[in-house]
């Protein structure tokens, strides 16, 4: 059943199919100002897109621990989930020229995507026809593909070109010999690959999230900075994390004068969903309201016994004021679109998660987070933030950054490119960890999750309940 919104914000039932039960959660979604209240303070005009709601309400019950916990389901999301799913895999930018190729590992499967000679890209899976040998070790160019272990070879077109010792191999025929090819394709400059032969288009999977980005254009990136750490948690308590803004006051405090934690928006639509969290605006959890400089301190990150390199009175807004400074910061990159873009846009993390592990942030926070398994590990995962940043209109796209892969004993503050962010995915890494050990503990056999604020990840595990059959 969905539920929507009537304009006091009070939860309406929508019927779904023959269900007419109401929502548990009450005419309030929290104490404090709604999403689209703040929206009507904006000094600019607000996207349509961010003016859109749709509610999720699918029970309250809870689901298994096993999910995170137990080889089995981790081997049925490899036959069920990985197998199957549309997944990224890395920028169109990343693979510009015919050859130029990039390895995409996951949950135990490794693929090569490549840029053939037509300039479209494929998708091979990384293993020789011959003996089996890992065709491929690293991201590169090559102008063929050939096994290291004995010779065979295959064009970047996945033709068969060359069998050491042919007259040894009759039986070997070049037209059934060529490369298996798993489907891709491209969405805002992000390449896709899905190893299901019978998948649906990339295009019908995305759906209306395409129209979601229109006014963002994702294509017109580069990508800034990818940093990426191996989490030892399954990646779907690593990807809950950063799928709602209820920990926040537990997990950030220092945050919250400046971040409307429990004022998120959540949204739900077939293979996409989103959480809205609104910033320059104080935490409902706050029993005392920090006056607007307090939240601009907090913000910048300012101690106590520091001057303020910016001050607000409380005859002015720190969210405006706030936004006002963000346009200015991304002018030169940007140019003057800015002008035309909301404080809604400058100040909010508008997080959406494309099925199963995919998250595009909306509007110039530049984020994408991806979590997958840590190759054929159930109890680790690697975890990605790529910064996608846009250029000046007068410039060429800037190449794309190496990954910065973070080593055991580093944390995300070691990754100096993620700047303030470090600070706050340490903090989040802090748990991670511990609820996995938590989970194989614990005697309760399921996750309770909250009606509203945790809709998303329920959200998750409702598809995953579509997709795998564990």
């Amino acid at each position: 059943m969905r539920v929507g919104l009537d304009q006091a914000g009070v939860g309406s039932v929508v019927a779904m199919g023959n269900t007419t039960e109401t929502p548990e959660w009450g005419t309030a979604r929290s104490p404090g100002i709604s999403y689209q209240e703040l929206l009507d303070t904006d000094t600019h005009t607000v996207p349509d897109v961010l003016r859109l709601e749709s509610p999720y309400y699918e029970g309250s019950a809870d689901f298994g621990k096993e999910r995170y916990t137990t080889r089995e389901y981790h081997e049925a999301e490899k036959r069920d989930l990985w197998a199957k799913v549309w997944q990224y895999a890395c920028r169109v930018d990343e693979i510009p020229e015919p050859g130029d190729y990039y390895l995409y590992e996951i949950a135990g499967a490794s693929f090569i995507v490549i840029r053939a000679t037509d300039g479209g890209i494929r998708a091979y899976p990384n293993a020789c026809l011959h003996r089996g040998r890992q065709l491929k070790d690293y991201d590169g160019h090559c102008s063929e593909i050939r096994c290291p272990f004995h010779g065979y070879a295959w064009t970047v077109d996945g033709d068969l070109q060359d069998i050491p010792a042919k007259w040894d191999f009759p039986h070997v025929e070049a037209e059934n010999f060529k490369l298996p090819q798993a489907k891709t394709g491209v969405w805002a400059g992000f390449v896709f690959i899905n190893p299901d032969e019978n998948a649906e288009p990339l295009e019908d999977f995305i759906g209306e999230l395409d129209d979601h980005f229109k006014v963002w254009n994702l294509e017109r990136r580069f990508k800034q900075a990818h940093v990426a750490k191996v989490i030892q948690a399954n990646w779907k308590i690593a990807q809950e994390a950063f799928s709602e803004a209820y920990h926040v006051n537990a997990t950030h405090p220092q945050i919250m004068p400046y971040l409307g934690d429990t004022n998120s928006q959540v949204d739900v639509w077939d293979n996409f969903s989103r959480v809205i969290t609104p910033g320059g605006t104080p935490s409902p959890h706050l029993g005392d309201q920090p006056s607007q400089d307090a939240m601009m301190r907090a913000m910048m990150d300012v101690r106590h016994d520091q001057d303020s390199p910016v001050t607000v009175s409380e005859e002015q807004s720190m969210r405006a004021m706030g936004a006002a400074g963000s346009r200015e910061r991304w002018r030169e990159m940007a140019g003057d679109m800015v002008d035309d873009m909301s404080d809604a846009e400058m100040m909010d993390s508008l997080d959406y998660t494309l099925f199963p592990n995919f998250h595009p942030w909306g509007a110039f926070n530049r984020i994408v987070y991806r979590f997958r398994p840590n190759g054929d590990d159930h109890r680790s995962c690697i975890m990605e933030c790529i910064f996608l940043a846009p250029y000046g209109p007068d410039e060429e796209r800037p190449p794309p950054c190496d990954i910065h892969w973070l080593e055991e004993h580093e944390t995300f503050t070691d990754a100096t490119e993620l700047g303030m962010l470090g600070k706050v995915f340490n903090q989040d890494l802090f748990n991670m960890s511990k609820v996995q050990k938590g989970l194989e503990q614990t005697w309760k056999p399921g996750v309770t999750l909250s009606l509203y604020q945790e809709a998303k990840v329920r959200w998750l595990h409702d598809k995953l309940g579509e997709w795998v059959d564990g």
